[in-house]
C-alpha cells in the first residue's frame, strides 16, 4: 500500500533531480540541445525532457479521468519553456495527490488510456510509473550529454536527503 505522503515525497525528490538535469542541460548550446542523436527514441535532449514531463501530464490526466494526450511544441522550445512545463505538470500532480485519499490511491478502477478504454489500473501504480519513467529517460539524457561533452555532475540521481536535510 502506498500512502499519499510517501508518493508526495517521491514526487518531490524525482522532480528535484529532473530540475537539476534541466539546469545542467542549460550548459549545452541551443544547437546541442536540438542536435538529433542516433539510437534514442526521442533524438534530442529537448525532446527527451519534453517527453518525460509530457508522459507525467498524460498519466495524471488518465488518473483524473480526463485523458489528455495533447502536445504543444512550444513546451520544448527552450530550457526555460521546459522548466515552466515541468513546474506546471508537477503542480498538477501534487494537487491530485494532495486531494487523494490513501484508499483512492490504492484502489484499482477502470481508466481510459490511449486506445484502451476501461483498463483497470491502480492510481498509486500509475503515479509511481511516471516517477520511475523520469529516471529511465534521464539516463538517456545523461548519455546524450556525454556524447556531446558536458558530462552531468555526480549526484543527479534519486536524492537520498530530504529538502529539510539539505538546508
Amino acid at each position: 500500500m502506498y500512502t499519499k505522503d510517501a508518493l508526495l515525497d517521491i514526487h518531490e525528490r524525482c522532480h528535484r533531480s529532473l530540475q537539476q538535469f534541466i539546469e545542467h542541460c542549460r550548459t549545452l548550446s541551443g544547437e546541442e540541445q536540438s542536435r538529433a542523436l542516433n539510437g534514442f527514441g526521442y533524438p534530442t535532449v529537448r525532446l527527451q525532457l519534453h517527453h518525460i514531463i509530457g508522459a507525467e501530464k498524460y498519466w495524471v490526466s488518465v488518473v483524473q479521468g480526463c485523458m489528455d494526450a495533447s502536445e504543444d511544441d512550444a513546451d520544448a522550445a527552450s530550457m526555460d519553456a521546459i522548466e515552466t512545463f515541468r513546474r506546471s505538470v508537477a503542480a498538477t500532480t501534487r494537487a491530485y495527490l494532495d486531494a487523494a485519499s490513501d484508499a483512492e490511491l490504492n484502489t484499482p478502477r477502470p481508466m481510459t488510456t490511449w486506445n484502451r478504454p476501461n483498463r483497470v489500473l491502480t492510481p498509486a501504480h500509475v503515479i509511481m510509473r511516471t516517477q520511475v519513467h523520469i529516471y529511465h529517460h534521464l539516463g538517456q539524457v545523461s548519455a546524450m550529454c556525454r556524447t556531446m561533452g558536458p558530462t552531468p555532475p555526480a549526484g543527479l540521481d534519486y536524492p537520498l536527503e530530504s529538502v529539510a536535510d539539505e538546508s
